[in-house]
């Protein structure tokens, strides 16, 4: 029985032996699976590549794209300022007006964005006499912050708080025109200069060398009583929290054609130049002409001014109702 068992276990060991060689592949069969394998490896790896390059794109574009935004809004936006700085050193034969003074009279900056080529923002801020607080000389104020939209060719409309179109000096304060270290009394007392308001305009060009400039606005409000009663500047309110029963206009038109050669006239006109102050309704009306002519370094200016009140604010005053320079 033993030689049977051992005879058995020998036959089937070789029989299973038989069995497994026959299923082994041969040497074609296991050089195509390495090439399939080879192939599938190669089709992963340029999958892989694929999605990588992809991701690296996508960063790239999003990378890309807010730098670009970044130097757009760069590109589209203004900053800029000046400050002057006065010494004046004056002396009165009567003494009442003598003077001896160093004064920072202002520094201001600017600020712009260029939204789209047809819209853009414009600001000035300002500080007057280097510090500004409770019984301090100075002021901080915003003289300009509007935007403005080019709705046509050579038109233009602006909403906003804005220099009044009016005079020399009120648009063309700033350098590099500098007209003088301290303004003439007619452009600070007629014309109020820096004279801002808020409210529209609108500008264009009506002709070649003809411009205009038409403005709704907030108006003035000249005092009635005190010191200062029926002086013009005094009733700027520089749009803070600024009395808004009665409104002004102002249109202005404008001629260029020559060379070197400016022709402007400009009327204002407000219903109420007290806001309802006095016993009644003051009517005013300004008129403002003036011309320039500059020849090279040359240049020759001359203005009128004048306001015309119904009647006078300041009766210990005769002939207040018309004020002229």
């Amino acid at each position: 029985m033993k030689k049977s068992l051992m005879a058995l276990a020998v036959a089937g060991l070789a029989a299973g032996t038989a069995n497994a060689a026959s299923e082994m592949p041969s040497m074609e069969e296991m050089w195509k699976i390495i090439q399939q394998q080879q192939a599938e490896i190669q089709r992963l790896k340029g999958a892989q590549e694929e999605t990588d390059a992809k991701v690296e794109a996508t960063v790239d574009a999003v990378e890309n794209s807010a730098l670009n935004s970044v130097a757009e809004w760069v590109n589209d936006t203004s900053f800029g300022g000046y400050g002057e700085l006065h010494y004046n050193n004056l002396d009165d034969q009567h003494g009442a007006s003598d003077k001896d003074e160093i004064d920072l009279h202002r520094f201001v900056l600017f600020f712009g964005h260029e939204f789209t080529d047809d819209v853009r923002f414009f600001s000035e801020l300002e500080v007057e006499h280097s510090i500004a607080g409770d019984g301090k000389e100075g002021e901080v104020e915003i003289e300009q912050a509007y935007v403005e939209w080019d709705y046509a060719d050579n038109h233009s409309a602006k909403a906003g708080l804005f220099l009044v179109p009016v005079g020399i000096l009120n648009e063309t304060h700033e350098p590099d025109t500098f007209y003088g270290t301290e303004r003439n009394p007619v452009e600070s007392n007629i014309i109020p200069s820096t004279w801002w308001e808020g409210g529209v305009s609108s500008s264009g060009e009506l002709a070649e060398g003809w411009s205009y400039d038409v403005a709704l606005h907030s108006g003035l409000k000249v005092p009635t009583t005190g010191d200062n009663a029926g002086k013009i500047r005094s009733g700027r309110q520089k749009v803070s929290e600024a009395d808004a029963d009665n409104g002004a206009v102002t249109a202005r038109i404008k001629y260029t054609g020559i060379e070197g050669l400016e022709l402007a006239a400009t009327v204002q006109h407000q219903t109420d130049v007290t806001q309802s102050d006095f016993a009644k309704e003051v009517d005013a009306n300004l008129y403002e002409f003036h011309a320039i002519y500059q020849n090279g370094p040359f240049q020759l200016r001359a203005l009128y001014a004048m306001w015309d009140l119904d009647k006078a604010i300041n009766t210990a005053k005769p002939g207040a109702d018309e004020q002229e320079g």
